[in-house]
């Protein structure tokens, strides 16, 4: 199994602390550096910043938001970031959610599946430099009746195939994820239900492909929280308003995916509960109900013992590239635990 690191979102007040992370997580032998996007900074020029400051980590884009590029867009920064890179770059979709696409990008968020498999089939077929043309439910390139002809991406990439990625939550994206893509990027994943959560699905869709999960990458992502075993519950926490927003109130009502994975997870009444706080406004009643469980199933937290034995566990359930998110109120205390992943990885005899 491998390390990656999420960066999240930048301009946050710790660019620099950032950039100090991913240089430290090259250094360390990490073998992935993600960023994310949501209606600030953007991943592309975050990507671009930091590859252009490591020489071995691998750059990621956790995601590009679909409802914001066109797909010949997305292949052109693909190539461009990989060329830069000199090969180091990993391309990661999603369609965000509702509220984002349709308030941000006044793109209708309406047959999610449908429009991420035309996307997909567009920009790969792009980055393959063959003249683009295509057919399809939401996308015809070019477009009939007027001036526009297939065109051909003039930049070559560094590599001929560039490893793609979906965010996938619910059961028929993760589906149709194993069966489109090279690897699934995974949030709060409980190592003890991701078979039923994630890998059961995941690995329908690769049999779907004539396939089987050898050789695709499963990666979920987990705040780490450094320190004493006793102290486990205090570092919990610390991720309950974190777990809030998400639980709570990422989406809407009907459509909060995180909600729905809790849910499946076996925690349907403290969900709702979230949920109800949450969106009456109550963000403290709402981080106050989430079980402490729910917290220590979906995290890394206390000594780099206890973080190398779920390690294991995460291993065991098919995880071939667990991202850390380190967490700290100090860079020394972020790269302590970005250190603390190594060590425990090692520990773990996962390295």
């Amino acid at each position: 199994m491998q390390l990656g690191i999420n960066l999240g979102y930048w301009g946050a007040g710790m660019d620099a602390d950032n950039l100090a992370v991913a240089k430290e997580a090259d250094r360390l032998g990490y073998s992935v550096c993600w960023a994310a996007e949501a209606y600030g900074s953007d991943a592309a020029t975050v990507l671009t910043w930091v590859a252009a400051q490591t020489e071995r980590i691998d750059v990621g884009s956790a995601i590009f938001q679909i409802p914001a590029r066109q797909p010949a867009m997305t292949a052109m920064t693909a190539a461009t970031l990989d060329s830069l890179s000199g090969g180091r770059f990993r391309l990661g979709l999603g369609v965000s959610g509702p509220q984002v696409s349709e308030g941000w990008y006044g793109v209708k968020f309406d047959k999610p599946l449908a429009r991420t498999r035309e996307y997909v089939e567009i920009v790969r077929k792009a980055m393959t430099r063959e003249r683009l043309s295509y057919e399809g439910q939401h996308w015809t390139l070019p477009l009939p009746g007027g001036p526009g002809k297939p065109l051909k991406l003039t930049v070559h990439p560094e590599r001929e195939y560039i490893p793609l990625y979906i965010a996938a939550i619910g059961p028929k994206n993760l589906e149709q994820t194993g069966e489109i893509a090279d690897g699934a990027l995974l949030i709060f994943p409980s190592a003890e239900h991701l078979e039923e959560t994630a890998i059961q699905y995941l690995r329908a869709g690769r049999e779907k492909a004539g396939k089987t999960l050898e050789g695709f990458d499963v990666v979920p992502t987990l705040p780490l929280a450094l320190g004493e075993d006793k102290d486990v519950t205090a570092l919990a926490d610390t991720f309950r308003p974190y777990t809030a927003l998400y639980v709570g109130g990422m989406g809407s009502r009907k459509q909060n995916f995180y909600n729905q994975l809790a849910q499946r997870m076996g925690f349907e009444a403290a969900a709702a509960e979230i949920q109800d706080k949450y969106l009456a406004g109550d963000k403290n009643g709402a981080a106050a109900a989430i079980p402490h469980d729910l917290i220590d199933k979906t995290t890394l937290l206390g000594s780099v013992d206890r973080i190398a034995d779920r390690m294991k566990q995460y291993a065991a359930a098919g995880v071939t590239t667990l991202t850390l998110a380190p967490a700290g109120f100090t860079l020394d205390e972020r790269l302590a635990a970005l250190r603390a992943g190594t060590e425990a990885l090692t520990r773990a005899g996962l390295a």
